[in-house]
């Protein structure tokens, strides 16, 4: 633990001989690292509960801090669009005292932002129900044919978000940029929108499996430019895997990250209410080893 400076004086005594102690105790006193103070939630498509309010409560017993709910998808509208829904959502929260950490976009996976003028029209509209629901983040996702793979389509999205940024900045929203490639070419999106609205959504699965060093990445973007996280090693358990969380967790804390870390993690055994559990005590773990080192304990 960490010595103020009245506590290394009351140990070493006072006067001139304890002003000098204090000047050796003092980088020590400065060293100890910062706790992780990220929330951990889960999305709700892994609980296969996607755009049903029913995750919610499963979130809730099983232990998440809150939980990441799709905005589905439909043929002229968001199902999420629906007042009556975004009311069950609201009242399960405030039921349960959990909260609705952010909400993903997944009608993108198949109106794919970077050639379809859908996927344009479909992050206008979820902008409003982001801000209904109280969350202030909303993923968006490139994968498969949405999957961001040259320049070009970089900067096509780029200049569609610096579109839409400021609508985002009026409702208090973040777009989160969730994709394969490399922290640098997120941030360059980001710039070319010239909007703090559209930020990086991390995921340490996605990046190790397109051969990136997640851990540097993280400490590279800081914890200003990171929106929200996801932590996964599937198709095993975290801890099980390559990833190498209590470095991540460590990287976390040391930028200060205290948003959301949503677990999308699959479930290993078939079993989605035990598996969970397994992942979220393993992450749980890691965080409080850290805690306990930020601590002197």
């Amino acid at each position: 633990m960490g010595l103020t400076r009245r506590e290394a004086l009351r140990l070493c005594g006072v006067g001139t001989g304890a002003a000098v102690l204090w000047s050796q105790w003092a980088p020590l006193a400065a060293a100890a690292p910062p706790a992780a103070r990220f929330k951990v939630g889960v999305t709700d498509w892994n609980l296969k509960l996607a755009n049903k309010p029913e995750a919610v409560e499963l979130a809730k017993r099983l232990g998440f801090d809150g939980v990441q709910i799709s905005l589905g998808v439909g043929a002229d509208r968001l199902p999420l669009a629906d007042p009556g829904l975004q009311q069950k959502y609201l009242s399960e929260s405030r039921r349960l005292g959990l909260p609705l950490a952010s909400v993903c976009l997944e009608v993108l996976h198949k109106n794919v932002l970077k050639s379809d003028p859908l996927g344009r029209r479909w992050v206008a509209e979820a902008i409003p129900i982001a801000r209904a629901l109280g969350v202030n983040v909303i993923l968006l996702p490139f994968f498969g044919k949405g999957a961001l793979e040259t320049r070009a389509e970089m900067d096509y999205v780029g200049d569609v978000l610096r579109e839409l940024a400021p609508e985002a900045e009026k409702a208090g929203v973040v777009l989160g940029l969730e994709d394969t490639i490399s922290a640098r070419d997120n941030v360059s999106i980001m710039e070319r929108t010239k909007s703090k609205a559209v930020r990086t959504y991390y995921d340490v699965g996605n990046s190790t499996k397109a051969g990136f060093n997640v851990v540097e990445e993280i400490r590279w973007l800081g914890g200003e430019r990171i929106c929200e996280m996801h932590l996964k090693d599937n198709p095993g358990f975290m801890g099980k895997g390559s990833i190498d969380f209590p470095a991540v967790v460590d990287a976390l804390a040391d930028i200060g990250f205290r948003a959301w870390a949503e677990l999308e993690t699959d479930a290993p055994t078939g079993s989605i209410e035990k598996d969970m559990a397994t992942n979220l005590a393993y992450i749980r773990g890691v965080m409080d080893a850290r805690n306990a080192k930020a601590a002197g304990t």
